[in-house]
C-alpha cells in the first residue's frame, strides 16, 4: 500500500500539484528502485508513472501489478495501461495501489464499461482519495473520438509518440492536438485534466509546457544516469515558468 501524503481526492491532489511531471519508472534502475524513488521524493515530484505494455497492444512487454505494488511511496501512482482488453485487468492494478489508471481509447470496444468499473473501485491507499479515471489517445486517433466517453473521465493523456518503440521524437502535431482537446472539453463543459506523454526531454520541456498540459510524463530525461534529482528539479522548474528553455 502506498503511504499517504496530503489530503483530498486524487484529482484534487493532481490539480494542486499542476502543472507537474509524472516520472516514468521504466528508465530507472529497477535493481535499485527504492533508491531512485527516494531521490524523486526529495525533489518535489508528486507523481510516479508506470508504463504497462503487454506485447499485444504495442510491441514491448514491460511490467504488471506486482511491480506497481512493490513501490512504496508517498507519490501518487499513475498507471498507464497500454494493453488489450483492460476490462478484465484494471481491478488488479487498483489493488496494487494505483491512484490514477489510464486506459487507451483504442484498446477495448467497451471502454465506457472499463471507466464505469474503475469508478466503482476503492483506492487501497486511502478510500477517500478515489481512483482517477484516465483515457489515452494514440497519435493517429482523432481527438474528436473522445466525445462519447468525456462524461466518465478525469484525465486525458495525449501521446506524442507511438508506444513501444524507443528513441522517438516529440510529435510536432501534439500542441495542436492538445488545443483541439481543450476546445472539445470546453464545448462539453468538462473540467478534465490533460496530460502529454512521449519524447519529452530537457531540451523541449519548455515547448511541451507551453501546451498548457497539467501533467507531463517524462522518464529517460530524468533517469539519464547522471543526476536524476537535478533533472527532476529542472523539469519542475521549467513547468513552473512555462517558457521555452534552451537545451
Amino acid at each position: 500500500m502506498t503511504e499517504g501524503a496530503g489530503g483530498g481526492t486524487v484529482v484534487e491532489r493532481l490539480r494542486a500539484l499542476g502543472p507537474t511531471v509524472s516520472v516514468g519508472m521504466l528508465t530507472a534502475d529497477l535493481g535499485n528502485l527504492a533508491r531512485d524513488i527516494a531521490v524523486l521524493e526529495g525533489t518535489g515530484v508528486g507523481v510516479v508513472h508506470f508504463d504497462v505494455m503487454d506485447g499485444c497492444f504495442c510491441p514491448m512487454t514491460t511490467i504488471g501489478p506486482p511491480v506497481v505494488a512493490a513501490v512504496r511511496t508517498s507519490m501518487l501512482k499513475d498507471v498507464h495501461l497500454m494493453i488489450e482488453a483492460p476490462l478484465r485487468k484494471v481491478a488488479a492494478y487498483v489493488q496494487a495501489g494505483a491512484d490514477l489508471v489510464t486506459v487507451h481509447l483504442e484498446s477495448d470496444r467497451y471502454v465506457r464499461r472499463v471507466l464505469v468499473e474503475l469508478g466503482d473501485l476503492e483506492n487501497v491507499n486511502d478510500p477517500g482519495r478515489g481512483v482517477a479515471r484516465g483515457v489515452a489517445l494514440l497519435p493517429g486517433t482523432p481527438v474528436a473520438a473522445l466525445e462519447p466517453v468525456l462524461d466518465l473521465v478525469d484525465y486525458v493523456l495525449v501521446l506524442a509518440v507511438d508506444p513501444g518503440w524507443g528513441g522517438q521524437r516529440f510529435g510536432p502535431p501534439t500542441p495542436q492536438r492538445v488545443g483541439e482537446l481543450r476546445t472539445l472539453l470546453d464545448e462539453a463543459r468538462r473540467d478534465v485534466l490533460v496530460g502529454v506523454d512521449g519524447g519529452v526531454t530537457r531540451a523541449n520541456i519548455g515547448e511541451v509546457a507551453a501546451t498548457g498540459a497539467d501533467v507531463i510524463v517524462t522518464g529517460s530525461a530524468v533517469f539519464d544516469g547522471v543526476d536524476p534529482g537535478a533533472n527532476a528539479r529542472f523539469m519542475l522548474d521549467a513547468l513552473a515558468r512555462r517558457d521555452v528553455l534552451p537545451a
